[in-house]
């Protein structure tokens, strides 16, 4: 049982341990096993008078002594023993497992590196005083089953580890655990749960770290693009673009630029979609790019769009980027997506320009037959984006929304209102163009 240390020991070692340390050095080279009777007796006398610094110094010689001959069996024996000692200090078992930890690196036999870090593991559960040591060997035995493959292992093991409520851990470390976690759950598919870990990192915390910014917000794009959140997908990459070692670089800055142009063309009708679109085209950097400024350029414009000229116009440019990458499954759909937006812009010109027009028209203008035209329609109404409504026998689409008898004469009242206003102040000017002729005469 491990305790806090006292504040002053009943006894201090450091004059014996100088006196018989070098000793015990000279005897182990002969009989290690010897010398490491000698450091436990040390070690339990120093234990006893709770002298800290003496009982630290012993902790590393005994580690240092078994890790040089190689006897790793007998080391986990020891870690496991010395850390459940009556009266053991808290400081004292945190110094021996961080010391073995050291040595990790020495062993070349792998199945008995993955021993020597399960021993670490149970010696140091539920131990708050070594919970940052638990962390770090659990990364490293995770590194090692992804090395051999198992992924599904290596994610649990490493995903089991709350970092966030760890006090003692610097933030960085723990930023760089928590997005360690994110990528294992991105590579084994589940993106859900690498969602929910992900929304542990604030923001303003990445500040200072522009390279684990850079990180969580790749990790981000995954999880979005698997779900088809385009616009989110268009914030991560802006966020991206602006981080300060990014806009140095101007391959990095202008892919980012370029990214952020695809999925914003993909990304449905919104307020921020439209506020976002808007602060890309007045970009300083999108003229580097014409073809995607020609793009931004094309969704921003109330024309309507012909889907045959887009597609002989720019296909070869956007099959060329992994966005369109018809090779692939997300690739394909982005371009059914991005036909659905050409769609859509043109249904939301069309009701600007349009308060009432025939399906047959729609449809010509559209290039969609009539079912089509009407669940896009459908699509939008439902999503908020026009208003419309589909008169069926006659053929018709109204898309100026017909007012109630209350609206109408609410309208009739503010009109009347808004004339006598006018009335009232033609009124004051007229008297005040008499009043300055009869001064002047």
């Amino acid at each position: 049982m491990s305790r806090d240390t006292l504040s002053k020991p009943a006894k201090d070692f450091t004059a014996t341990l100088d006196e018989q340390l070098p000793q015990i050095n000279a005897l182990a080279e002969q009989d290690y096993k010897g010398a490491l009777d000698k450091l436990l007796l040390l070690e339990k006398q120093t234990r006893q008078a709770s002298d800290l610094a003496s009982s630290n110094r012993i902790m590393i010689s005994l580690v240092d002594l078994l890790t040089k001959h190689n006897d790793w069996k007998m080391l986990n024996e020891q870690v496991s023993l010395l850390s459940k000692k009556h009266g053991q200090l808290k400081q004292s078992v945190t110094t021996l497992i961080q010391q073995v930890i050291g040595h990790l690196d020495e062993i070349t036999d792998i199945d008995l590196k993955i021993k020597s870090i399960e021993n670490l593991r149970t010696t140091t559960e539920n131990k708050i005083y070594v919970e940052i040591e638990r962390a770090r060997v659990t990364k490293i035995l995770s590194d090692i089953l992804l090395s051999r493959g198992d992924l599904d292992k290596a994610t649990e093991i490493l995903c089991e580890l709350q970092v966030e409520t760890y006090g003692s851990m610097e933030l960085q470390e723990k930023i760089e655990f928590i997005l360690n976690q994110v990528e294992l759950c991105n590579k084994k598919g589940d993106y859900q749960f690498a969602k929910i870990l992900s929304r542990k990192v604030l923001v303003k915390s990445l500040e200072k770290f522009p390279e684990l910014k850079l990180k969580f917000y790749q990790l981000k794009i995954a999880i979005a693009n698997d779900e088809n959140d385009y616009i989110s997908i268009v914030r991560y990459y802006l966020s991206i673009y602006e981080i300060p070692f990014i806009q140095q670089n101007r391959q990095e800055y202008l892919s980012s630029l370029t990214n952020a142009v695809y999925f914003i063309m993909l990304s449905k009708y919104s307020n921020l979609q439209s506020d976002l679109i808007n602060k890309i085209s007045v970009d300083k950097n999108l003229p580097k790019i014409p073809t995607q400024q020609q793009l931004i350029k094309t969704f921003t414009t109330q024309e309507l769009i012909s889907w045959e000229s887009f597609q002989q116009a720019y296909a070869t440019i956007l099959f060329q980027h992994e966005v369109f990458d018809q090779s692939t499954t997300k690739g394909k759909q982005h371009l059914e997506d991005l036909k659905s937006r050409v769609i859509e812009h043109n249904l939301r010109v069309i009701s600007t320009y349009y308060s009432c027009i025939t399906l047959k028209r729609l449809q010509e203008l559209l290039q969609l037959t009539q079912s089509q035209v009407e669940h896009n329609i459908t699509t939008l109404v439902n999503d908020g984006t026009i208003y419309a409504k589909v008169n069926r026998p006659s053929k018709v689409v109204d898309f100026v929304k017909r007012k109630t008898e209350n609206e109408l004469l609410n309208t009739w009242s503010g009109n009347v209102d808004e004339l006598l206003e006018h009335i009232e102040t033609i009124e004051h000017l007229v008297n005040k163009e008499e009043m300055m002729k009869s001064l002047t005469a």
